[in-house]
């Protein structure tokens, strides 16, 4: 594992403090526990680090899921359907199920009818059925999003975007994929961002917040249109808050930062790797031999403490478990 730090972005106001990175491979999710006010990940199926017990014993449990791709058939994965149902098989072997899933995007790779009732069909078998949903570019591609809305947005506001609360923990869905080009940043736009507004005034700074969206908010890696033009605005609204996690897709692979009372995390696809920022001429699937395959796999815990200013992360590979 290779940790570093990115370029400096300072477009939203906040001090950088670096990330730590590992890129892992498909058919993984992240479980997400708040437990006495302390928040931490780690992949699924992995035997938790000995700080963390095997049973979840949190106040709220949830899977994070990413970038599934169903429909998806190229040499990086044949069969993503095959490390989809992985994933489902590890959240059903988990000791405590968790209350609810998040799929952060690109359920499917051409938003066919066949790939999202595939996706439907798979998830049926998941113990945890409760699923919240945004959409990635991919599931949009064929009438900007209105087959997508009409399974998974029911309920929803604009192209899809809502809000929730579990168990003392404010939930936000995002969409930043409207209109992106290939290669282009993902926008909000006035509309979302007014309401965003809107939606968080209302609740106590003292609330933890959770941030959905498929592209992250941050800039990973502009180049590429690995960031969000608008996702600055998005965070400034969200400073207030003593402890804030926002979760992406897209970039298949993790990637985590800190950055004052904000946790960042982008999650794994179950599909297919794509390469570390910078590294390829551009993005897209990425071809990983077998006998490598754990030294892409990682785990990643973060903790939260309330009243504490910063939060802890640490990253290792399976092969150095």
């Amino acid at each position: 594992m290779n940790d570093h730090i990115l370029h400096d972005h300072n477009r939203d106001g906040i001090d950088r403090k670096g990330f730590l990175k590992c890129m892992a491979w498909a058919g993984t999710g992240v479980l997400w526990t708040l437990s006495g006010g302390v928040l931490t990940s780690r992949v699924l199926g992995q035997t938790p680090p000995p700080d963390l017990p095997a049973k979840p014993v949190g106040t709220l449990n949830f899977v994070q899921i990413s970038d599934s791709h169903i429909g998806f058939s190229k040499p990086a994965n044949k069969d993503v359907a095959a490390t989809f149902r992985e994933a489902i098989s590890r959240i059903n072997a988990m000791l405590v199920a968790p209350e609810f899933l998040i799929h952060t995007g690109d359920l499917t790779h051409l938003a066919e009818d066949d790939e999202f009732d595939g996706l439907e069909q798979m998830l049926k078998d998941c113990r945890t059925r409760q699923v919240f949903y945004v959409p990635g570019e991919h599931d949009i591609l064929n009438d900007n999003g209105a087959a997508y809305r009409a399974r998974f947005g029911k309920g929803s506001l604009g192209s899809g975007w809502y809000s929730f609360d579990q168990k003392g923990v404010h939930f936000v869905g995002l969409v930043n994929v409207d209109g992106v080009t290939e290669g282009g940043l993902g926008i909000m736009g006035e509309q979302q961002l007014a309401w965003l507004a809107t939606d968080l005034s209302s609740i106590s700074a003292e609330t933890p917040v959770v941030v959905f969206a498929h592209v992250p908010l941050w800039e990973v890696y502009p180049k590429w249109g690995w960031g969000t033009a608008d996702g600055s605005r998005a965070l400034a609204l969200l400073k207030r808050f003593g402890s804030v996690t926002v979760l992406n897709g897209h970039i298949h692979q993790v990637i985590q930062k800190i950055e004052g009372n904000i946790t960042f995390h982008t999650a794994r696809s179950t599909a297919f790797p794509q390469p570390e920022p910078g590294t390829a001429p551009k993005p897209g699937p990425m071809l990983v031999d077998a006998p490598r395959l754990r030294s892409f796999l990682g785990l990643a815990s973060v903790s939260y403490v309330e009243s504490h200013p910063t939060l802890a992360i640490v990253d290792s590979t399976l092969a150095s478990a």
